[in-house]
């Protein structure tokens, strides 16, 4: 009996479990169940599979479950339930799989777990669980899989826990474990995900875990183990993962590191390490994350940094490197995150410093020696966030292209020897929300920017010439020669462009008057945020027919940026200087049997949506020549082309990927629960979600989206695509919001998989299995990004879980987006 995702509510009390005598399978996963477990549960004697993770289900687990001898899996996983695990269960001999993370428990783990001789897969973590870990459990020879983080866990690892065979990921990350790691901790051979991060565990690191071949993620952070850091570990070649983090290891940075083909992360901060960067370095292309922070390390940056240029993060802060930085480092294109900050670097930034950064989001420089001024081409970051230059010794005037940063949000460059005014030109950078420029040389009118009238003091302080109306510093009486001719030079331009403005404004006036109606109407919201584009007190749908028709040539081809089975997609810029993107639809509405009104209601209902993760609707044209939709232009482009092209791909890590799984479900979720009547889109898949400059999510495409009438019976002619499609259109064409959930399952898993799931769709729906137990994450993963941390990783599974509920060929039992938005929330 599966009935996950089916929007149940209420308790179980009303079950009637003597009714079902022969019941093997029971799945209640998903829905909205509440209050405790009852004890009549037990009279389901023959049941094989039990699973009532997430719900809202409290109290105690009845020690009744332990009747239930045939029992292979039971999932209580995500729920409320509390109290002690019921020693009863030791009855299960069958059992292979037991889950009952992120719930309440507590006490300690009951000696009789270690009875399952069967258990391949237990996962209690995320609970308050407390005591040791049972010496029985080196009994469990079958075992592959044991997740006991973020409890209250103390004591050693027991001896014996690791000889297993089948031994494949233990996760001990977050509790209070101490002493040392067991000798055989990696005895079996088959040890693949090693995690006991923020523990308290000591000593060296055992021979067993150096000789561990098999290795693929290894998270010892937040440790006091010990050792040489180039002594205790081997040469692993499936290693994707090695994070060793705030330990007592010392020693040197050894080369060696580059005989692990696969490794994509490698940290050593916190640590004790001395030596040199080896140039060597330059061979470990694979590095998409590279930790050697707050160290003792020395020498120069090696230039050979610059080969890496897969990578994305590089810390190097908290050391003692000196010199310059590599003019090499142009080449490192893929880089997100630059943290060289608090070593002795002196000299002038490279003259290009900047220039190959075009996905840099933060960059920290300070606390160095760096001198002279600060480089243009610094300028161009358009995609940073946080700029941090204090403490060194810049001088010169901040260049006014700064304002070229409209996603700077941060901007520190305190205790230089900056000099001159600040650049007006900050005025334009209406991101920014914290500003420091103390101690500088700094003087005239702080900038009308609400980060620098909403500073604190301290952050103006230090600056001698600094006037204007914030409490601290002196007023501006006068200004100065040089201000005068600054503020000439901005203000007369600025006033001849609004001369002629409004010249032009009043011509166009004119001219619109004398003009018959010869244009169709473009009809738009009048709601649109923002008011650049379609404000019907400045522009009529004349106008922007006109506009539209100028921009594209008629729909050159030359402007046609995209191609769809509904329509062709075309670039814009309008004469404001806006770009817009133009959907030119095929003349399919009378194929479609829609009447022309009956497509005006449906594409006015759109222009009234407003989402953060839906594409906006900016206006549309219904003419018996061109039938067009306006929407706002996104950058980045499709989702499709981004994990097709495997530059691109590389770029969206795990974060950004679950972000935009979770920004269709929150949109879906709006169209199908917040709109009346609701919305069904009809066609998700990756073309259709657009990803903007910070790769959130939106979705697009509605030329073939439903308004469903709650009282009719919604049969319409066959839309979507081949693949995404849910398997009901094949044999009925009556649309429901379940075609939606389906469409977004294939595109879930593309989205983790970075391709076209067909295969594993196949797999999963041949298979009686969950994705738990019937599959490896790693084997689903998209092998161009590292393997994920542990915390990723649970969010990654879980999106795999609700992927495949989704999958399920009768409509009725995939969950509704409100409830699978509610459970990303969380994730």
């Amino acid at each position: 009996m599966n009935l996950t995702s089916s929007a149940f509510q209420g308790t179980l009390h009303g079950f009637s479990f003597l009714s079902f005598p022969n019941l093997v399978y029971l799945d209640l996963s998903m829905n909205d169940l509440f209050g405790n477990i009852p004890r009549q549960i037990s009279n389901l004697s023959k049941l094989i599979y039990l699973d009532l993770s997430v719900n809202l289900l409290s109290g105690k687990i009845p020690p009744e479950i332990g009747h239930l001898n045939s029992l292979a899996k039971l999932g209580l996983s995500q729920n409320r339930l509390e109290g002690h695990i019921p020693t009863s269960l030791k009855n299960l001999r069958n059992l292979t799989f037991l889950s009952i993370f992120q719930n309440q428990l507590s006490s300690s783990i009951p000696e009789e777990i270690g009875l399952l001789n069967s258990l391949t897969y237990l996962r209690l973590a995320e609970n308050q669980l407390q005591g040791s870990i049972p010496h029985s459990f080196a009994n469990l020879s079958n075992l592959q899989k044991l997740y006991l983080r973020d409890n209250r866990l103390s004591g050693p690892i027991p001896q014996g826990i690791g000889d297993s065979m089948n031994m494949a990921t233990l996760q001990l990350c977050k509790n209070q474990f101490t002493g040392s790691l067991p000798e055989s901790i990696c005895h079996g051979g088959s040890l693949q995900y090693f995690a006991i991060s923020n523990n308290d565990f000591r000593g060296r690191v055992p021979q067993s875990l150096k000789n561990c071949t098999s290795l693929e993620k290894v998270f010892l952070t937040g440790n006091q183990l010990t050792g040489d850091i180039s002594q205790v570990f081997g040469s692993y070649p499936n290693l994707i993962t090695m994070d060793l983090s705030h330990n007592n290891f010392y020693g040197k940075i050894s080369s060696k590191w580059g005989q692990c083909p696969k490794l994509g992360t490698l940290k050593m901060n916190g640590n004790n390490i001395s030596g040199s960067i080896p140039p060597k370095i330059g061979n470990w292309i694979q590095l998409r994350v590279l930790d050697f922070s707050l160290n003792h390390i020395v020498g120069e940056i090696p230039k050979e940094l610059g080969k890496l240029t897969s990578l994305q993060k590089l810390w190097l802060n908290g050391n003692q490197l000196s010199g310059a930085v590599p003019i090499e480092f142009e080449s490192l294109t893929n880089l997100e995150f630059l943290d060289i900050s608090s070593n002795k670097l002196c000299k002038p930034l490279p003259r290009n410093f900047g220039n190959g950064f075009s996905k840099l989001n933060e960059l920290n420089l300070s606390h160095n020696n760096f001198s002279e001024e600060l480089p243009i081409s610094l300028m161009s970051l358009f995609h940073l966030s946080k700029l941090d230059l204090s403490y060194n010794s810049l001088t010169g005037e901040i260049p006014s292209e700064s304002s070229k940063m409209q996603s700077l949000e941060v901007l520190n460059l305190s205790h230089n020897h900056l000099s001159g005014v600040i650049p007006i030109t900050f005025e334009e950078m209406h991101g920014l929300l914290h500003v420091d420029v103390s101690y500088n040389e700094l003087q005239g009118l702080i900038p009308n920017n609400e980060a620098f009238l909403v500073a604190p003091f301290e952050a103006l302080q230090g600056n001698k010439g600094l006037c204007g109306n914030i409490k601290g510093l002196p007023p501006c009486k006068h200004l100065s020669k040089n201000a005068n001719k600054a503020m000439f030079v901005i203000i007369f331009p600025l006033l001849r462009s609004l001369l002629v403005l409004f010249v032009f404004f009043l011509v166009l006036l004119i001219l619109r008057r004398r003009k018959k109606d010869q244009y169709p109407q473009l009809e738009q919201s009048n709601k649109h945020e923002g008011g650049s584009l379609f404000v019907s007190s400045t522009f009529d749908g004349r106008k922007m027919y006109e506009e539209i028709m100028r921009a594209t040539k008629a729909f050159n081809e030359i402007y046609c940026i995209g191609k769809g089975g509904y329509g062709r997609t075309y670039q814009a810029k309008l004469s404001s200087g806006e770009m817009v993107a133009v959907k030119k639809l095929h003349q399919l509405l009378d194929d479609e049997k829609k009447s022309q009104k009956t497509f005006l209601n449906e594409i006015k209902a759109l222009t009234e949506l407003r989402h953060r993760n839906i594409i906006k609707l900016h206006g549309f044209c219904s003419h018996a020549r061109h039938s067009f939709l306006v929407y706002e232009y996104l950058e980045m482009g499709s989702l499709a082309r981004m994990l097709k092209i495997e530059e691109d791909a590389k770029e969206l890590d795990w974060s950004k990927r679950l972000n935009i799984v979770k920004g269709v479900a929150y949109a879906l979720s709006y169209m199908h629960h917040d709109c009346s009547p609701p919305i069904i889109h009809r066609d998700i898949k990756s073309n259709n979600i657009l990803l903007d400059s910070q790769y959130e999510a939106h979705v697009s495409d509605f030329g073939t989206a439903k308004i469903l009438e709650l009282d009719s019976s919604n049969w319409t002619s066959l839309a979507g695509t081949y693949g995404y499609i849910a398997p009901e259109l094949a044999y009925t064409m009556k649309i429901t919001e379940k075609c939606d959930v389906y469409s977004f399952a294939v595109l879930a898993l593309e989205v983790i998989m970075g391709k076209y799931p067909g295969d594993f769709i196949s797999s999963v729906k041949s298979s009686n299995l969950s994705i738990e137990m019937s599959i490896q994450l790693k084997d689903v993963l998209d092998q161009r990004l590292p393997f994920p941390m542990p915390q990723v990783e649970s969010e990654l599974i879980r999106v795999a879980q609700i992927a495949t509920k989704c999958l399920n060929d009768l409509p009725k039992s995939r969950p509704t987006m409100h409830m699978i938005s509610k459970v990303l929330a969380v994730a």
